[in-house]
């Protein structure tokens, strides 16, 4: 795979898949524009690829839930790359383990402030949702692009406590997904749901079940999303595609 000459937006790039996306494209020849709230790491995780690829990487303080920033992330990639590619919207996360909810003062779904909630679906559906509506101004205008948007198994299992995650996941997953996927067709911009099962980014998914009997090395999945922006991917649009270890065949367990 060789993205020379290409710009990828990464959300959550600071850490994690994100991080590790920047990585991989911009070592495959690509532009990355990286997108964190963290500054200070999203700086350092700059410098680090630009030691490797000079020049190829760029980051921008943004807040995905903030559609302002949004915009200005855009229109930084525009400035400096001259074009937009694929956006990979990996920020999110459950709100009640990110927000650090205390479950035994606020033991079940009706307990925890609503607040706790509004964060998580802020960041995990409308942050995508931003970036489709500012990015696809450009893409649009380019009449190509890429938005992979990544869902996950809770999307299909849901959640009693964490209801914020797989209601917006589901969102990403099926609803968003084909939307854009049904806008972007007459402009062959196209969009794609990777939807992962348990990945090693903590170490407690390992206690997940699958099939296959582990969970999934944080490449697996980005090796799949490079495979998708890839020109071995172009027929692929609209779906969403679990990578989950089998976890989704199994038998509900308990």
């Amino acid at each position: 795979m060789n993205f020379t000459g290409k710009t990828a937006i990464s959300t959550g790039a600071a850490s994690g898949m994100g991080l590790l996306f920047a990585q991989s494209f911009a070592s495959l020849g690509g532009n990355v524009v990286m997108c964190d709230v963290n500054e200070e790491v999203l700086n350092e995780k700059v410098a680090e690829i630009n030691i490797l690829n000079k020049g190829r990487a760029i980051g921008v303080v943004c807040d995905v839930r903030e559609y302002a920033q949004v915009c200005a992330a855009r229109d930084k990639a525009v400035e400096v790359f001259g074009r937009i590619d694929i956006v990979a919207n990996f920020a999110g996360g459950t709100a009640v383990r990110m927000r650090k909810v205390d479950r035994s003062e606020y033991p079940e779904f009706p307990d925890v402030p609503i607040d706790v909630y509004d964060w998580g679906i802020d960041v995990n559906l409308k942050g995508p949702f931003y970036f489709a509506h500012a990015v696809l101004k450009q893409m649009r205008k380019q009449k190509s692009g890429l938005i992979i948007n990544i869902g996950s198994i809770t999307g299909q299992e849901g959640d009693g406590y964490g209801i914020d995650y797989p209601t917006s996941k589901a969102g990403l997953m099926f609803g968003l997904t084909k939307s854009i996927a049904q806008f972007g067709s007459p402009y062959n911009i196209r969009c794609v749901c990777i939807s992962p099962g348990p990945v090693l980014t903590r170490t407690n998914m390992a206690n997940m079940k699958t099939l296959v009997g582990r969970a999934a090395d944080p490449q697996e999945i980005i090796d799949l999303c490079l495979f998708v922006a890839s020109d071995k991917g172009q027929f692929i649009n609209g779906e969403n595609i679990m990578i989950d270890g089998g976890r989704n065949a199994m038998g509900r367990w308990k």
